[in-house]
């Protein structure tokens, strides 16, 4: 078997190595949304859309300080 024969099997299973790698990575961060001290950070991809000056803030912040 040379290379022009070896060539098309090659791509083939690189592509599907390639698909597979991506969907399982795509699974794992979906997977995995939250720290280890269990906050979410998939809703601070709103302030993107949301930077206007009168829109509400993604958190809510407290005036009391906590201690």
């Amino acid at each position: 078997m040379d290379f022009y024969e070896f060539a098309p099997y090659a791509y083939f299973f690189l592509i599907v190595f390639l698909v597979v790698g991506s969907y399982s990575y795509i699974y794992h961060l979906y997977k995995n949304r939250k720290d280890a001290s269990g906050v979410d950070y998939e809703h601070y991809s709103e302030m993107a859309l949301k930077d206007d000056i009168g829109d509400t803030p993604v958190k809510p912040v407290s005036r009391d300080k906590e201690k």
